[in-house]
């Protein structure tokens, strides 16, 4: 058993990644780490996306790390500004040195003799590969690829005479100027495109095979910004962001408990902005909500591009792209001069590598969640998810700490790995995410299942996580740890 080239790799460096780092260094700073990005840049899914408006569904209280405060007066802030954002953290904590971009992870391989992640990755820009071995893996990439976007196969589309574009790779500086412009989706991506592209676009038309739920909300935080005049940052930035965990918490509740009730009200919200537009046929889900994520809108910017009659919305199904736009099922057809197909991610776990034990491949349907952290049997692994129902930060911040705290109590034990043992697979198992949504759905197979009964169950409280992560005893009777000592007998076992 040899020493690793470092303790910890990181893969990724998004808001996770870096969060990741930072506490890291604050938590175990005797600990080495490597981050290792197939980008060239920091910054995740805010750098990868510069598609027109691209910002934040979520608030940066929440969104932002629990360590530093988000300071801009935009509390629904735009894409640039979280970038910055992301990257003034890597370089206040001197995280970006240790950075290694261009550089994707291919494999990793754990090896029990070794009690290490043998690595493989590849620069992308020469294609060159090695191997690096790390005690703990840490994959902080997100649930989805960077290189594929979701997109249906749409009848008849090689006979549109326009541009078809992704949201997920824009053109770089693609003039839409006096354009005829179709959205295919009705997600955040699409609800974002919609107002943004009214400033120069001859019309933009949203069309959705169905509704989603919509909610207004101020891009600004004026208790936030009134509390920074008057308080520390760090104090103001606490008390907002405990304010607003508290109310999202108690709203997704009472939506569960209720959903008739909070149905009622979200709809009822649209039709105040909308008051002489069919809100029944295209503001009105089929599903309670929760079911599938809210979309936000700040400052009501989606109703105001419909309202001024530079937007519209289409609800119905495409029969076939013709070549000037798009024939609906009812008969209607859309001119378009652009169609962007802001239809979904392509999701993917363990951030697309090839992951296997002791030479064997690993099949992540076949692996159970341990507290929305690690997952059984695999040692030395942890693996960053967010809520669905919240801001992917709130739940990031405390699996980073958990993996500190269980890094640290690896040293107390002189243990050389840690693992969450399942001696045998329930029957009753749920999918990972209870999430009705279809890129979700397409590939739930490919991702760990959970049970119904702790510590195999993923929790969407950030109540439930920073009680079971951050307070509770690490060692339930679930966690196993190997000593060294032990890693030896497995290698003279293994001779």
């Amino acid at each position: 058993m040899t020493q690793p080239d470092t303790d910890v790799l990181i893969i990724g460096a998004g808001l996770s990644g870096i969060g990741a780092a930072v506490h890291l260094g604050k938590r175990c700073p005797d600990k080495s780490y490597r981050i290792i990005e197939q980008r060239s840049a920091i910054g995740g899914t805010w750098d990868l996306f510069r598609y027109p408006g691209i910002r934040s569904d979520s608030d940066m209280h929440t969104l932002g790390f629990n360590f530093k405060p988000w300071t801009d007066a935009k509390a629904i802030a735009d894409g640039p500004s979280i970038r910055k954002y992301v990257n003034d953290t890597a370089d206040e904590y001197g995280v970006r040195d240790h950075i290694s971009f261009d550089t994707k992870i291919v494999a990793a391989n754990w090896s029990t003799p070794d009690q290490a992640w043998h690595v493989t990755s590849e620069n992308k820009k020469t294609g060159e590969r090695e191997t690096t071995t790390t005690r703990f893996l840490f994959m902080c990439g997100g649930y989805y690829s960077y290189d594929t976007g979701y997109r249906p196969d749409f009848p008849g589309e090689e006979q549109f005479k326009g541009k078809l574009i992704h949201p997920q790779f824009w053109p770089e500086d693609y003039d839409y100027s006096g354009k005829k412009v179709v959205i295919i989706g009705s997600g955040a991506t699409a609800m974002t495109l919609v107002p943004a592209m009214t400033d120069k676009a001859a019309h933009v038309t949203m069309l959705q095979r169905s509704p989603t739920y919509v909610v207004s909300r101020p891009a600004r935080d004026k208790a936030a910004n009134f509390l920074r005049k008057i308080l520390p940052d760090s104090w103001a930035y606490g008390i907002i962001r405990w304010r607003n965990v508290l109310f999202q918490q108690y709203f997704f509740r009472q939506t569960r408990a209720h959903p008739e009730k909070a149905r009622e009200r979200l709809l009822g919200m649209v039709k105040e902005e909308l008051p002489d537009y069919d809100v029944e046929t295209h503001f009105t889900p089929t599903y309670n909500p929760w079911d599938q994520r809210l979309c936000l809108v700040p400052d009501s910017d989606l109703f105001d591009a419909i309202k001024s009659g530079k937007a519209s919305v289409e609800t119905d199904h495409i029969e076939t792209f013709t070549e000037n736009g798009i024939k609906l099922k009812s008969g209607k057809e859309l001119e378009a001069d652009v169609v962007v197909t802001a239809t979904g991610l392509q999701l993917q776990f363990l951030n697309g590598v090839d992951v296997s034990l002791d030479g064997v491949k690993v099949d992540p349907g076949k692996l159970l969640n341990y507290k929305g952290v690690m997952l059984s049997n695999m040692p030395n692994l942890a693996v960053t998810f967010g809520y669905t129902n919240a801001s992917w930060t709130l739940k990031a911040d405390l699996t980073s700490e958990y993996v500190c705290r269980l890094i640290n109590l690896m040293d107390e034990k002189g243990a050389t790995s840690v693992m969450p043992r399942l001696d045998a697979f329930p029957n009753e198992t749920e999918p990972f995410v209870d999430f009705s949504s279809g890129y979700f759905q397409r590939v739930m197979d490919q991702f760990p299942r959970q049970h119904t009964e702790a510590p195999w169950k993923l929790h969407q409280s950030y109540f439930t996580d920073r009680k079971n992560l951050r307070n509770e005893p690490i060692e339930d009777g679930v966690m196993a740890f190997t000593t060294a000592g032990e890693a030896g007998a497995v290698l003279q076992a293994a001779e």
